[in-house]
């Protein structure tokens, strides 16, 4: 069965809706606060947050490495005080990165550009692809 872009494989909340959910973790709210705000159930935003921070540091290196690949001259944003804020900072300006090298990118979420990277679709392949080997 083929998904929408939007929806990230072996979920069935968008792209959007998952990276939101980050994102406010990131602002140091738990999983009940973001579930409440996005209308989730907490089983789900806690799994989405738990898996997030197990894998943030990967995220983070990840990330950095694409920034800096897109960027002409990369500004890796300063550590936010979790690793998980740590890895939606740099997504977030990994995004802006590409968006600045190609301006149609400007109509792909940031977490849509996140899940595309990650799956070897996005603009940036040769750079991770030796991080992924490293």
């Amino acid at each position: 069965m083929l998904l929408p872009e939007v929806l990230w494989p072996r979920r069935t909340d968008t792209a959007e809706v998952i990276g939101a959910g980050l994102e406010i973790a990131a602002l140091g709210m738990g999983h009940r606060q973001v579930a409440a705000h996005l209308g989730r159930v907490e089983d789900t935003v806690r799994g989405w947050i738990r898996r997030f921070r197990l894998r943030s540091e990967d995220v983070r290196r990840y990330f950095t490495v694409a920034l800096v690949e897109l960027a002409d001259d990369p500004v890796v944003p300063e550590p936010a005080g979790t690793p998980l804020s740590d890895a939606v900072s740099v997504i977030a300006a990994a995004h802006q990165a590409a968006a600045m090298k190609w301006p149609e990118m400007n109509t792909v979420s940031r977490w849509a550009f996140a899940g595309r990277v990650i799956d070897g679709r996005g603009p940036c392949e040769g750079a991770l692809a030796a991080l992924d080997s490293a």
